[in-house]
């Protein structure tokens, strides 16, 4: 029987020499206006032999300069391929040719309690990547970061330490099961991946469109609790309330307004926002929806059509608060 160490020492053995360290250099400007420069550091790794690497949309945001280093020493500069802040992934390039690619899941079968081992650059460490090793502690955990909303994510206990980001998730194969992307801050044993499998989907859509194509419905709203219906004496405790519909969209032309509450899209109930950006997400650009919402006390039905996303773009300036604020639920390492 293989021992734990072996099995480890293996596993790591066949997927660090596709693992990169990512160093970048973003604009930051403070409260009295000025510009900085300040430098960052995250992980990634080879998806292809010709130099497209994955890592974290927010590790290379905003970056005006960024150098990959591989696991055999060599530096090379990079440029960004594609982004995808909704789900916090991005393919940057380097000039090289005949790099190692690691093995990847073909699937998303994974099971609680598995082995679940990570490699990544915290810190910026010099002396090459960092193995930590933990079991899957949970699958299809959705969570709420700095950035966005994410769902279908890996939970692991597998240390997931700040410069992490973007670095494989891998079984006791050897095989990635995950890309790293996010930690609970206050708590220990607690950090979340992107599934290989949709991760690879997003990489190829960067990596042909530069973007990624997804449905929207073009209005901002916000979640209904139990306050918030007493306050306004609103017909529901659930659903999300619409705060701005975009001028000639096609929530526009279906008829929905300001004040609208929507609770339902094609019969699956609606109770936040979080339910609502999970259905329309099952859809694509194009497709008909119906949608049952309360416009004062009564409730009406209307259709429309799901448009194309906005692609938001990187700050060239990202903002020093002059407050710390709050950590958000999750953080991205």
């Amino acid at each position: 029987m293989i021992g734990f160490d072996e099995t480890v020492t293996s596993a790591v053995e066949k997927v660090i020499p596709s693992v990169v360290n990512i160093s970048e250099v973003k604009l930051i400007k403070d409260a009295h206006l000025q510009v900085h420069p300040v430098p960052g550091v995250g992980s990634g790794f080879m998806i292809d032999p010709e130099g497209c690497i994955l890592t974290n949309a927010h590790v290379v945001l905003g970056s005006s300069d960024i150098k990959v280093t591989l696991e055999d020493g060599r530096t090379f500069p990079a440029q960004i391929r594609g982004m995808d802040t909704m789900m916090d992934m991005a393919v940057i390039k380097i000039e090289a040719v005949d790099l190692p690619v690691p093995e990847m899941a073909n699937n998303n079968n994974l099971k609680i309690g598995q082995m679940a081992i990570a490699i990544g650059s915290p810190l910026g460490l010099v002396g090459g990547p960092t193995v930590t090793a933990g079991v899957v502690s949970a699958i299809n955990r959705s969570i709420q970061t700095e950035m966005t909303f994410m769902e279908g994510l890996i939970q692991t206990d597998a240390a997931i330490n700040p410069g992490n980001s973007g670095g494989p998730l891998i079984n006791s194969l050897g095989v990635v099961i995950g890309v790293n992307s996010a930690i609970i801050p206050f708590a220990q044993g607690i950090g979340f991946a992107l599934p290989i499998q949709p991760a690879l989907w997003i990489a190829e859509q960067l990596r042909e469109h530069g973007e990624i194509v997804r449905p929207w419905i073009s209005i901002n709203a916000v979640d209904i609790n139990q306050k918030i219906m007493t306050f306004y004496n609103l017909p529901t405790d659930k659903g999300v309330v619409v705060t701005n519909v975009v001028p000639g969209s096609e929530a526009d032309k279906a008829g929905i307004e300001i004040a609208d509450i929507l609770i339902s899209m094609d019969h699956i109930q609606i109770n936040n926002v979080q339910d609502m950006i999970k259905v329309i997400n099952k859809y694509n650009v194009g497709d008909p929806v119906e949608v049952e919402m309360f416009r004062g006390q009564e409730k009406i039905t209307v259709r429309l059509v799901l448009e194309k996303a906005p692609v938001p773009t990187a700050p060239a300036v990202r903002s020093i608060p002059p407050v710390q604020p709050i950590p958000s639920p999750a953080s991205l390492p």
